[in-house]
């Protein structure tokens, strides 16, 4: 009798998600986010052959597995768009604007030259990615922090909200130009700077065109979706839209986890009105079940990923320490984009630090990544951007209530 080939997956899956909400919960209990206990708990089950135990090796490379890792960061950035809209963007004003800018600009030049400095045999597109895992803003973490402290509607967190969420399109795009960049050089070709001017164009094509035309097209999608009487038609056509712009993006270039993000951007409350007026949950909160599920898959398994054998290896922690400290520095950096007085530029330049899931995205994205047969990111290089993640998403909790607590 063969076993079913699904057996082994719901296995992997009840281990990964029950220990995902026990991590998720000690990290909540200490003042930590939940993120952190799931990727912690992910380094632990994926380093336990160092105390002789192997039988959960297999889940790092299982096919299915990742797949549903690959689908919840699909979920994770549409729900972190869905948090955001269009008009919010619009209108979080020229400081946020330069603070993103900023926040993009100086981290990746400092991840760059971390990468020279530090990885000097590697090729120049090996330091760029670094320069682009450093790029990103964990909206989440931050805006969570926030809430916890009543200062969600302060001068200072409008500026870290509306600079995270730019901070987060621009970050995009970059990852769009770099791997543009590192597909070409593995074919044997070198992009112009007329190629590289054409990604960025496409990404901006693309992401404002999708903005515009879903603003136009998606409530008229859902005020048709509403006349169906099925059960769950809400959710279906959400994540049919989300994962149609995934696809086009992905069509055109661009990294699927654009068009979440896009997706998530476009669709507002007031599209989902027949629905809500007649009892049924919102989109957010239809998503959210669907996030529990998967989410933490994706979390749990980039830390089974860290090899903690690399840091024996010369020169990993040296690597993981200037990463984190380019991380911090460069949105440090990003404050000087505030404009007027009386805001504590402090503040914002913390909000800014934490790194969380988007990082890791980045990071994941970097494994599969080749230029001539060299790995652009390495396990050891992979290793020193999770310590990276967890300390920028630990230092941000503690360090913004204390640095807010000073005005007062």
């Amino acid at each position: 009798m063969h076993a079913d080939p699904v057996a082994h997956v719901v296995l992997a899956l009840a281990v990964i998600l029950l220990l995902a909400k026990v991590g998720g919960d000690l990290a909540t209990r200490v003042g930590q986010p939940a993120v952190l206990g799931e990727l912690v708990v992910g380094v632990v089950l994926g380093n336990l052959t160092l105390v002789g135990y192997g039988g959960l090796e297999a889940f790092k490379e299982d096919a299915s597995l990742d797949m549903l890792a690959r689908i919840g960061v699909l979920i994770l950035l549409f729900e972190v768009g869905l948090e955001s809209t269009v008009a919010q963007m619009m209108k979080v004003g020229l400081s946020s604007f330069l603070v993103a800018t900023l926040g993009v600009v100086a981290p990746f030049a400092l991840g760059w030259g971390v990468g020279a400095w530090l990885l000097p045999e590697h090729s120049a597109y090996v330091h760029a990615f670094l320069g682009a895992t450093l790029t990103a803003t964990s909206v989440g973490i931050t805006a969570r922090v926030l809430q916890d402290l009543g200062r969600s509607q302060s001068a200072e967190a409008r500026i870290i909200l509306g600079a995270a969420v730019i901070d987060d399109v621009l970050g995009l795009v970059i990852l769009a130009v770099v791997t543009g960049v590192i597909a070409a050089a593995d074919t044997g070709s070198a992009m112009s700077l007329g190629e590289i001017g054409a990604i960025v164009a496409k990404a901006a094509v693309f992401l404002f065109g999708s903005l515009a035309l879903g603003v136009w097209v998606s409530p008229r999608l859902f005020r048709v979706a509403s006349r169906l009487r099925a059960g769950g038609v809400l959710l279906a056509t959400g994540l049919a839209f989300c994962f149609i712009l995934s696809w086009l993006a992905n069509a055109i270039g661009l990294a699927p986890i654009v068009g979440a993000f896009a997706a998530g951007l476009i669709l507002e409350d007031v599209h989902f009105k027949e629905f809500t007026e007649r009892g049924e949950h919102g989109l957010e909160e239809l998503i959210h079940p669907i996030s529990a599920f998967l989410v933490p898959v994706f979390f749990v398994l980039m830390g089974m990923r860290t090899e903690l054998r690399s840091f024996a290896q010369p020169g990993v922690l040296g690597l993981a320490s200037a990463l984190t400290a380019a991380a911090i520095l460069g949105k440090q950096l990003c404050s000087a984009g505030v404009l007027g007085t009386g805001i504590d530029r402090l503040s914002i330049g913390i909000g800014m630090i934490p790194r969380g899931e988007v990082g890791l995205i980045f990071a994941n994205i970097g494994l599969a990544l080749v230029v001539q047969g060299e790995h652009i990111i390495d396990q050891a290089t992979f290793s020193a951007v999770v310590v990276m993640v967890i300390v920028t998403t630990m230092v941000t909790p503690p360090a913004l209530k204390w640095s807010l607590g000073r005005q007062r």
